[in-house]
């Protein structure tokens, strides 16, 4: 059964509170014939936030499949996408900021799930220990601010915080109202999609990868979403043949019969420079 036929003229629920519908809208809307909308009361705060005054218990892919549910539950609305994005380090390097975006459509009627990542090292999250003005500004210019949103903080504090800092006469107050209770506070970037617009570019590929994965059809059955489910690391050393961490295969998966097969090299190569192998560059 063909994606159009599932999804057009149904009404789809976007489960943010953090203006992501701006990105994913427009796109499922064209290609699927969906109806987007969202509920500007859905608290998917309550799941975790950046800024930890609620910690996230759950893994991203449990946290999203929670953030549909509450959406479901929330509207009545029986079709309903959502995101979750999470930064770290690179899997590979170890110490270049890395940023992934999950993102999934659930359709509660018919039981399918389809989720696709997005993944970046463009990004411009930053944290660093503020000791003066002076100090400040330039962390500001150099993440992008005001076009991006900082956040200012008192060190290993969630209660004394500002977020969404847009413009420099606000940063200021903000600043001078913490430094009345300490001598170091801490600027960081603001990742909540609606204050960053590099998060928002990661989240509109995304929605896009979303549309393409949800219109590819299980060979045998043709039920639509089939895709990478898993990724195989191992590709081999160039120099040693030893397998590095740099991904060897795709595992393609059907979720409604389960048909299943491997794609091997999907970068494009067979073998690993090796600068990147653990044995040739300890």
């Amino acid at each position: 059964m063909s994606a159009k036929v599932i999804f057009a003229g149904r009404k789809l629920l976007i489960a943010t509170k953090h203006g992501k519908e701006r990105q994913i809208a427009p796109v499922l809307e064209k290609e699927l014939g969906v109806k987007p909308f969202v509920i500007p009361d859905l608290d998917t705060d309550v799941l975790g936030t950046f800024t930890g005054e609620i910690e996230r218990k759950d893994d991203p892919l449990t946290t999203l499949r929670k953030k549909c549910r509450m959406g479901y539950e929330a509207s009545g609305c029986d079709l309903v996408v959502a995101s979750e994005g999470t930064f770290t380090t690179h899997p590979v390097s170890g110490f270049i900021p890395f940023h992934f975006e999950l993102l999934m459509l659930c359709d509660f009627s018919n039981g399918l799930e389809v989720t696709v990542q997005e993944t970046t090292t463009d990004t411009n999250i930053s944290k660093e220990e503020i000791k003066n003005w002076e100090q400040l500004q330039n962390f500001a210019a150099r993440t992008g601010f005001p076009r991006h949103a900082l956040i200012l903080r008192l060190p290993d504090d969630n209660r004394h915080l500002y977020k969404g800092i847009t413009d420099t006469e606000t940063l200021s107050k903000c600043y001078i109202a913490l430094r009345a209770m300490r001598e170091v506070v801490v600027a960081e970037t603001d990742m909540r999609a609606m204050h960053n617009p590099k998060r928002m570019q990661v989240i509109a590929r995304a929605a896009k990868e979303l549309v393409k994965k949800i219109k590819s059809e299980c060979p045998v059955c043709q039920w639509p979403g089939y895709g990478v489910t898993d990724a195989r690391k191992g590709l081999p050393c160039a120099q040693c043949g030893a397998p590095t961490r740099t991904t060897f295969s795709y595992i393609l998966r059907c979720a409604r019969c389960s048909h299943s097969e491997e794609k091997l090299y999907p970068q494009g190569k067979t073998t690993e420079d090796p600068m990147y192998c653990d044995l040739c560059n300890p």
